[in-house]
């Protein structure tokens, strides 16, 4: 294959395919199976869309022969890609061919001469005593240690097919497992990846095309209609439309200006930016969450490694039994058959499994779960409480009604708000500044420097005049502006389930927003399917006035609520609510969420949250719908039984082999390949969907 190296750093390297030279998207897979064959290659990652193949491998202090290696590999790519009777199960990377390679070797080892046969299994039987004596120096007596021993009795014993079958069942088990866990990480992060090799950008007015490792903090770099931007900084020339969903999860873009920041994986979707860089590479946001997906992976769930240590802590039983039988019988072979058949290997290798499954599955439905355990805490959870605005309510409210005060026209009361809310991504903030552009009410800054009070308001100076913004208990209470008689008896007769925005400036109330929040459709029924998942009480914390709050919480059902509500008693009553025993789950979506979400034993934040509220979480939810919340509970206590289910078969077919083994009704032989197939069957049952149909959440037809 024609490429070049178009970066590199020690154990990683990026090889850019020559102009003409590029590889199609059904060839991606098969230059990534290829080229992770290869000793060494930790990972690889090909975009057809680039022609760039990204490659971390193992640096190797003997002249560099990883990387040689790696490099004749890619030449020879070409050739594979040609080859046109290559099946095409085998193009794309997968389980298959590993299979298939697997059990082709081992039945062609049993068609050869014994001494050869001999030679073969002790060669394949060498990582794992090593991997025995490892644990044994450690002092530990693990699963490893009983791997080893089995297979090295049935040797000794002469018993090389017991032998081979052990070690091709384990290494299939080991492959299943590696292969599973792939496609997860690759589920999890998907879209996350960003693939850059030159960026242009402006030095003295001049601008220049400068390769993308040669970008550092301070550059400008120049990002034009339908770029992907490929750096975090701040913009300092230029405005456009940027669909920042991957990051955000919004549905519009959001507009760009000189002093606001953008994102790397981010797309400008109209418009001309020229941005100062200050994270590329792996420093930035989106990276950096994609590291932390990656990462996530290999976090193992509570149950996960109670299961490890129950796998473990059975292995000195199975000796014991071991030499117990030959103490009594005198039969080396007999004594054999209490070690062909555990119980942790099984144990072992299901748990992760299912869990890894259950995270993909989650993936899928739009749930991306920051590591297995988060799933057992979800399963245990006995409270659910939820924010209102943005959560239990519709992502996008309305004003309704704008109420003038104090000399104040209704414009100027609108267009006043929309300059002050535009700086923040909040749904109410959204809702005013959509307003005012649908009545082409112009609201360029006319003021200073903006001060934000996370869950209070906004402040900042108007014309010399102090102005905020905010809900009742910031201006009314905190910023003490005084109402009259007449002005409290007009905001009194507003509807009941409208959220009041307070406007004032120069220490007069100068009017009010009504903001339709209306409930999501979808929130009576998840609340009602909650307490049927086992869920004991379901409450509301908001920051929305009583009147708002008590309508939502009454329409719901909830059994608690708490209306005008400031971070730190968010947190304080997540705080109590454990003090009581509660395991709590916690639905948001706003930066004043983000304490509680934090606090929580499970928090969880929907699609539309601020971008600290999901990096704060445990579960960001995907695809908007506040149903995803009864389908992650669902899935966490699905996979739960599975994990126990899979302990009961375990034990009793293992049980079962132990015993027919020990009664010499089946020979060490058969035992090794019961036990070894029940756990195959074990893992791929923990692979399969958790759940189906309508107990996904989704809706009923």
């Amino acid at each position: 294959m024609d490429c070049r190296i178009a970066h590199e750093l020690p154990g990683r390297i990026r090889l850019k395919c020559r102009k003409g030279h590029a590889f199609a998207k059904d060839e991606a897979g098969v230059i990534e199976s290829l080229l992770e064959a290869q000793d060494g290659v930790l990972d690889v990652t090909a975009s057809h869309v680039t022609g760039s193949i990204l490659v971390l491998y193992e640096p190797d202090a003997r002249g560099g022969r990883n990387r040689e290696k790696l490099l004749a590999a890619v030449a020879m790519i070409d050739g594979y890609l040609e080859n046109e009777s290559l099946p095409a199960k085998y193009r794309e990377p997968g389980i298959v061919s590993g299979t298939c390679a697997l059990f082709a070797q081992s039945v062609f080892n049993r068609l050869l001469p014994m001494p050869v046969r001999v030679a073969i299994n002790a060669a394949r039987f060498l990582p794992f005593l090593l991997r025995g004596l490892k644990s044994l120096a450690s002092g530990k007596l693990d699963v490893s240690v009983l791997d080893a021993s089995a297979i090295g009795a049935s040797i000794i014993l002469g018993d090389v097919g017991t032998a081979s079958t052990i070690m091709t069942l384990l290494t299939f088990g080991e492959l299943l497992e590696g292969w599973t866990k792939e496609r997860s990480k690759r589920k999890l992060a998907e879209g996350l990846a960003l693939s850059c090799d030159s960026l242009w950008v402006e030095r003295d007015g001049v601008q220049t095309e400068i390769p993308a490792s040669d970008v550092k903090a301070g550059c400008d770099v120049v990002i034009r209609i339908g770029a992907v931007i490929p750096v975090d900084g701040t913009v300092v020339r230029g405005e456009a439309s940027v669909n920042q969903s991957v990051m955000t999860g919004e549905s519009l873009p959001v507009h760009r200006y000189p002093g606001t920041s953008v994102y790397a994986g981010t797309l400008v979707e109209e418009g001309e930016l020229l941005v100062r860089v200050t994270a590329f590479d792996r420093g930035t946001r989106v990276s950096r969450i994609a590291m932390m997906i990656d990462d996530s992976v290999a976090l193992k769930a509570n149950i996960h490694g109670r299961a490890e240590r129950l796998a473990d802590a059975v292995v000195p039983y199975s000796f014991i039994l071991a030499g117990a039988v030959f103490l009594a019988t005198g039969r080396l072979r007999k004594a054999v058959s209490a070690l062909l058949v555990d119980y942790s290997c099984a144990i072992k290798l299901s748990t992760p499994l299912a869990i890894l499954s259950a995270m993909r599955e989650g993936a899928r439905l739009g749930i991306v779960a920051k590591g297995g355990r988060i799933l057992e805490k979800i399963a245990e959870a006995d409270t659910v409480v939820f924010d209102k605005t943005g959560t239990l309510s519709v992502a996008s409210p309305s004003v309704a009604k704008v109420i003038p005060f104090g000399g104040w026209t209704r414009e100027q009361v609108l267009r006043t708000s929309a300059c002050l809310e535009e700086h923040f991504p909040h749904s109410i903030a959204r809702a005013v500044v959509k307003k005012a552009e649908e009545e082409d009410l112009k609201h360029s800054e006319e003021h200073a420097e903006v001060e934000y009070a996370v869950a209070h308001g906004i402040a900042s100076v108007i014309g010399g005049s102090r102005a905020i913004i905010g809900s009742e208990h910031f201006v009314l209470e905190d910023e003490k502006i005084p109402v009259s008689a007449e002005e409290a008896a007009a905001i009194g007769a507003l509807p009941s389930n409208q959220s009041l925005l307070y406007l004032a400036v120069g220490g007069r109330l100068a009017g009010v927003l009504c903001i339709e929040d209306p409930l999501r459709d979808e929130a009576k029924e998840v609340v009602t399917r909650l307490r049927e998942e086992g869920i004991r009480r379901i409450g509301m914390l908001t920051g929305d006035n009583e009147r708002s709050a008590s309508y939502a919480a009454s329409a719901l059902g909830m059994d608690f609520y708490r209306s005008s509500m400031l971070p730190e008693q968010k947190t304080e009553y997540i705080k109590n609510l454990h003090a009581t025993g509660a395991k709590v789950l916690m639905v948001g979506d706003g930066i004043n969420d983000s304490p509680a979400l934090g606090a929580s034993d499970v928090g969880i934040a929907m699609k539309e949250s601020a971008d600290i509220a999901r990096e704060v979480s445990d579960v960001v939810i995907t695809m908007g719908d506040l149903k995803s919340v009864l389908t992650a509970r669902r899935l966490a206590s699905g996979v739960m039984r599975r994990v126990y289910g899979n302990y009961v078969f375990i034990v009793a077919i293992n049980s079962a082999l132990l015993a027919l083994g020990l009664g010499e009704v089946i020979t060490p032989s058969a035992s090794a390949l019961l036990h070894n197939v029940s756990t195959i069957g074990a893992s791929v049952m923990s692979m399969m969907p958790v759940l189906r149909g309508r107990d996904s959440g989704q809706r009923d037809d």
